[in-house]
């Protein structure tokens, strides 16, 4: 079992982003996805601190080297700042299901940043296995619906900035997956994912100062019922989440790990029929058996 730790920690990162995903659209919603997306840091900074100063008596990542800081900071702005905030704006443009689709483009993009920066090469059987999982995927989002979701009636035209949002949240997120491994080394997750949030507030506060949008901040700091959705997608998120994506990479190539990482859109299928009653087609299950299938395959 220990030679699949990596594949189970991106199993149990698709999971946390899949409530992720939900509870951070809602409180986007709400609020708005920028301040949504430092208040979160914030949050998940001082549950990772208490956390590690409970496991390791050291709530602040002194121990780490400057090579550490340095590529884990860089992956930190670039996966958080640029990542992250284009994928919450996408969210609020064309919602979490179709942004998660696109967000399928991270396992290649990863795949190939990693060949290019660490020389990670994919067995034949992984390349299909990851060729599967983002068909079946794209099954369960692509197909037409004529039933109301969440956001209502689904429209004809899918905004064309939706899209280009998703697709830089995409990169932004395959690119900083790979400095993520190329920085941690052998260092702790929980750590590594301490100073990767740093970077992204201190990013996440020169947004909002260039955009002046520190009062938005202050509202969202009084709407309650988005502070409890930011505080469950935080646990769920940059504390747990995040943590056990950089244990992924660290125990199996990053192609594999994003291509596991990357079915919350089948995982969410039972989660909007549960809110919002969304009814589950059978291309969509049909769907979900192929990708689910495809991941099966990273596990022989």
């Amino acid at each position: 079992m220990e030679f699949r730790i990596g594949e189970l920690a991106a199993l149990a990162t698709a999971i946390c982003w899949t409530i992720t995903a939900i509870t951070f659209e809602a409180a986007s919603r709400k609020v708005g996805s920028i301040p949504v997306n430092i208040i979160r840091l914030v949050m998940a900074f001082f549950l990772i601190a208490l956390f590690s100063w409970i496991i390791r008596d050291m709530p602040f990542p002194a121990d780490a080297t400057s090579h550490q800081w340095f590529w884990l900071a860089i992956s930190g702005l670039v996966g958080f700042v640029i990542g992250d905030l284009f994928l919450f704006k996408a969210f609020t443009v064309i919602g979490s299901r179709l942004s998660l689709l696109i967000m399928t483009l991270v396992p290649p993009i990863a795949a190939f940043v990693g060949w290019l920066m660490m020389g990670e090469t994919l067995a034949w059987i992984h390349l299909g296995g990851m060729a599967l999982t983002m068909s079946g995927i794209g099954m369960v989002i692509l197909h037409k619906r004529g039933r109301k979701n969440h956001r209502g009636e689904l429209p004809e035209h899918v905004p064309p900035t939706g899209i280009i949002f998703a697709l830089l949240g995409a990169l932004g997120q395959a690119v900083g997956l790979v400095l993520s491994k190329y920085g941690m080394q052998d260092y702790d997750a929980f750590s590594a994912t301490q100073i990767r949030v740093m970077a992204g507030i201190i990013g996440f506060a020169v947004v909002i100062h260039v955009f002046k949008k520190w009062g938005a901040v202050e509202t969202a700091l009084n709407n309650r019922t988005a502070l409890w959705l930011m505080l469950l997608g935080a646990v769920f998120g940059p504390f747990l989440g995040v943590t056990s994506s950089l244990i992924a990479v660290k125990y199996t190539a990053t192609g594999i790990a994003s291509t596991i990482m990357s079915i919350s859109p089948i995982l969410i299928l039972p989660a909007t029929y549960l809110l919002y009653k969304q009814q589950i087609t059978w291309k969509e299950l049909l769907g979900a058996f192929i990708s689910v299938t495809g991941v099966a395959l990273f596990f022989i």
